[in-house]
């Protein structure tokens, strides 16, 4: 009885309590976007610290309020702070709904706010969802969540982006890494790899990046040279003070087992703390160091991260520092196949090639930004990676290695490759914005980019087993035991200015004002390329071993017979410049229909000048000079306000590599050869897009993609004619076209009481449709059109995630990814008067699925725990050729590439302080 007592007493203190308190809720929105829901804006109750924010749909509340009356203050960055007086009543709710105009004032505890929430995926599907062009993002805290380490893999996760594990390229909307461009920041970043023309974004490790965005249509505030889109790196800033320490352990399944036996090569013995410094010229290299490689003991991975921040009052002056480091070791392990065909006829084939790799990366950020007041901001960011691959490559050890007409003999050919690759990498930039009167905003921005990339002593051997006790040197050529050495230095000076005048009636709730963006862009890039063969000629010369090639490279061997071939070195310098202007304006027809045009001029130039052994003179040059106008038009349609229609319509370019350009002959540890062609031309694009997109509630999105690509003189990577079998970036035709759907949703499967998501489902689904004429030279068997290289027809990505909601988070993530065959290399004629038995056919590289899982658990307010598994399925890596018997016509499937890379696990503690 005291205890049924007790309960009553309590229902009716609390329905007492209840009688004498009351709340407030309403609705904010944007009238700076048609009255759009106004997200992530403060709601403070005035001489208090109580408050709150709003959601994704503009929408606030603030419960258990005591009777009385009471002051609302409403702020947001950038946004007018508005104040209103409330009445709150017993049992009541007071609707108070505000529309928030833009104002050049903003309250400091905001600006951190708004900082904040750009990491946060509700925020970027905001600003998508507000935005006048098509894009998508992936922001800090989703790629967290989702145990994404780096802004490579960040990309794969939106629609219609993959990344082909062979090389490692991405491509969006299946197009290649030549069709687009990659920037930091708003401006153009360089490439760590002569082979390729953006940056690898696995560089980016996450805690420097804030969000990652996908433009996939053209607005012509950026280069023209973005056909398939552009990648822009939102680097961190300043969100928190505080600072956290991360470190990491792991192994990769396939290196399990290998200790002791894993392969580093002998150029290593150069190396202290990741930096290589060469003890010799390449030529006292063939004998004062050994041929031979090593091994190791310690093959797992460990990687130590660090980041933070501070603000600081600086002659009353607001300035904020973000600081961020990283360092990784990775150990991999890969071992499969390798065959080429020429003409249909087995060129060469080994059962058993192996690629030991260990990678060292360490990556230094540091932002500054600097608050002079509240019309003029600075920030200063600065990006310095240094990485070093040490990779150590066999194919033949088993004695079944068969190279087409070598000498000694074609049986028994064996190969090994040594090869350490170091980079170092610059990037440093610096952003105004000021606001110089309420309807005028200046923004300006430079950046200094410096790239060093060095092979500095690469070791080739070639060889045949003859018998367990006998290896004899292979010499068909001059250069087949040799050692070389590679250096490339780019340099590149880049800066944008725009200036944004609003105009139009500001207090009209049914047209938006006017914005009007005019400005200029500057990119100037020069390279320095050199490369230096040193060959031996070891005829009849043998060793009891592949691992005893040092005993024949000394001095007493060249007395007995070896002989040394130095070949001039092979040069290229190169420049590119742009000098560009652009206008666009933002406008709004009514509240429902709003968009972008633009129009943008755009002169580039390319000059190339070589030196080079495979060319015939060796010298030559070329320059190319393009002045073009590119308009762009963006529209959207609001249906209502979760649902909008958008268009979008340009005209692009890609522009040659300078690797493209010229002539130089790279050599893949495989033997691949690749070469550049001074006759490329251009490629013109017309792009077309059409898209629905539906925001049921928040942090979801369903949307769906037409999209539509018209590219005139395609450029593909292709087999050439000849016996070399060399692959060469050529136009290939004179018109492609694709066409492509993508579907996309974002969905809460499982929510608690309090309407938290516990239980989410991502995906994204692209399927399309291309088609290239093929011009005489690449038409063979009565080919006479192809898909497009490096285009997958079908793309699938998805994750399910859980969140426990509660104060120590459990995180569990797993995502997936499927992409199918898509072309590696274009095929050709071997002989035009017998294309039909003497071609090379296409390289397919085969579709393939993988899985990753991602726990995370909070053990503490400032300890986390995380356990990362990637490739867990660890699928066939394949590339196939059709072959045609010449005697039967019989055509088979051969595989002329496979191997696995490995299921990577790894355990990670970060602390927060």
């Amino acid at each position: 009885m005291k205890k049924f007592t007790l309960l009553l007493v309590l229902l009716m203190s609390v329905f007492s309590f209840a009688q004498n308190t009351g709340s407030v809720s309403g609705k904010l929105t944007d009238k700076e976007y048609n009255n759009e829901p106004l997200a992530f804006a403060n709601v403070l109750i005035k001489g208090t610290t109580h408050g709150t924010t709003s959601d994704m749909d503009g929408s606030y509340r603030l419960d258990n309020l005591e009777v009385g009356s009471y002051t609302l203050i409403f702020s947001f960055v950038g946004y007018e702070t508005q104040e209103i007086a409330i009445e709150v009543l017993a049992g009541k709710i007071t609707e108070v709904n505000v529309v928030m105009a833009a104002s050049a004032a903003s309250l400091d505890e905001v600006v951190i706010t708004t900082v904040k929430t750009r990491e946060n995926e509700t925020a970027l599907l905001l600003e998508q969802k507000k935005a006048t062009v098509i894009k998508e993002s992936i922001g800090a805290e989703r790629l967290s969540k989702i145990g994404v380490s780096n802004a490579a893999n960040a990309t794969t996760k939106i629609s219609g982006v993959t990344k082909s594990e062979g090389s490692g390229a991405i491509y969006i909307r299946g197009l290649g890494d030549r069709y687009l461009s990659t920037t930091m920041n708003g401006l153009p970043i360089p490439s760590d790899d002569v082979e390729n023309k953006n940056i690898n974004l696995s560089l980016f490790s996450t805690n420097i990046i804030q969000n990652v965005g996908i433009s996939k249509t053209y607005s012509t505030s950026s280069y023209a040279d973005q056909s398939s889109g552009n990648v822009d790196v939102v680097s961190k800033e300043y969100t928190k003070k505080g600072f956290s320490v991360g470190l990491g352990s792991g192994y990769n399944t396939n290196v399990v087992g290998l200790d002791g036996n894993f392969k580093r090569s002998i150029i290593t013995e150069d190396v202290t703390l990741g930096f290589h410094k060469k003890k010799y010229a390449v030529v006292d290299l063939i004998t004062r160091q050994g041929w031979d490689p090593l091994t190791k003991n310690g093959t797992g991975n460990y990687n130590i991260s660090l980041s933070g921040g501070k603000k600081f009052d600086v002659f009353g002056k607001e300035l904020a520092i973000t600081i961020a480091g990283t360092h990784s070791i990775v150990h991999q392990y890969q071992e499969g196949v390798f065959r080429s065909y020429r003409s249909n006829i087995l060129d060469n084939e080994f059962t058993d090639t192996e690629l030991f790799t260990t990678n060292i990366n360490s990556t230094g950020y540091v932002n500054f930004r600097l608050k002079l007041n509240n019309d003029n901001k600075i920030k200063i960011s600065s990006l310095s990676v240094i990485n070093s691959s040490d990779n150590v490559y066999e194919q033949g050890r088993n004695g079944l290695g068969y190279v087409f007409d070598q000498d000694p003999q074609e049986d028994g050919a064996f190969v090994r490759d040594q090869n350490y690759k170091q980079t170092v990498l610059l990037v440093n930039q610096i952003n105004g914005e000021h606001s110089l009167t309420e309807n005028n905003t200046l923004k300006w921005a430079a950046g200094y980019n410096y790239v060093w990339a060095q092979e500095p002593n690469r070791i080739r051997n070639e060889a045949n087993i003859l018998d367990e006790n006998t290896v004899q040197y292979a010499h068909v050529g001059d250069f087949q035991q040799r050692k070389s050495s590679q250096n490339i230095e780019d340099t590149e000076y880049n800066a944008f200015i725009k200036d944004e005048i609003s105009f139009g009636n500001p207090d009209d709730d049914e047209i938006l004002p006017y914005k009007l963006h005019v400005g200029a862009n500057i990119r100037q890039k020069d390279r320095v390329f050199s490369s230096l063969f040193i060959g031996v000629r070891a005829r009849d010369f043998q060793v009891p071993s592949v691992d005893m090639f040092s005993q024949t490279f000394t001095e007493s061997g060249f007395e007995n017979g070896l002989v040394l071939r130095e070949r001039d070195p092979d040069r290229y310098d190169a420049d590119l410049n742009i000098i560009s202007g652009f206008a666009n304006l933002d406008f709004g027809i009514n509240k429902r229909f709003s968009g972008n045009v633009g129009v943008r001029f755009e002169r580039d130039e390319l000059n190339v000048i070589w030196d080079v052994a495979n060319y015939v003179g060796r010298v030559g040059s070329i320059s190319k000079s393009y002045s073009e106008i590119y308009p762009s038009a963006n529209g959207k349609y609001q249906l209502n306000e979760k649902q909008a229609l958008r268009f979008a319509a340009s005209f692009t370019q890609t522009l040659p590599e300078f690797k493209e350009l010229a002539p130089f002959e790279y050599v893949s540890p495989t033997g691949r050869v690749t070469r550049g062609d001074p006759s490329l031309e251009k490629s013109d694009v017309f792009n077309l897009d059409l898209k629905w997109e539906f925001f049921p509630e928040t942090s979801e999105l369903i949307s769906a993609t037409t999209f539509y690509k018209q590219i005139k003189n395609p450029i593909n990577l292709a087999q050439t004619r000849g016996s070399s079998g060399i692959f060469q970036y050529s136009n290939t035709g004179e018109e492609a076209n694709v066409f492509g759907l993508e579907f996309e949703t974002r969905l809460s499967l499982l929510e608690n009481e309090d309407e938290e998501s516990l239980l989410n489902f991502n995906t994204n689904i692209t399927k399309m449709w291309f088609n290239q004429d093929l011009l005489e030279e690449y038409q063979y068997n009565g080919q006479t059109d192809s898909e497009l290289q490096g285009a997958s027809d079908f793309i699938v990505n998805g994750s399910l995630g859980y969140n426990n909601q509660k104060e120590k988070e459990f995180i569990a993530t797993l995502t997936g990814n499927y992409s199918s065959d898509k072309i590696f290399a274009l095929g050709s004629p071997e002989d035009f008067a017998n294309s039909a038995v003497l071609y090379n056919d296409e390289i397919i590289e085969k579709g393939f699925f993988t899985m990753d899982l991602v726990m995370s658990k909070q053990l503490t307010d400032k300890l986390l725990l995380k356990f990362v598994g990637r490739n867990l399925l660890n699928p066939e890596i394949e590339q196939t050729q059709l072959i045609r018997d010449i005697n039967t016509s019989e055509v088979t499937n051969a595989t002329v590439s496979s191997y696995k890379k490995g299921s990577l696990l790894s355990l990670s503690l970060k602390y927060t302080f």
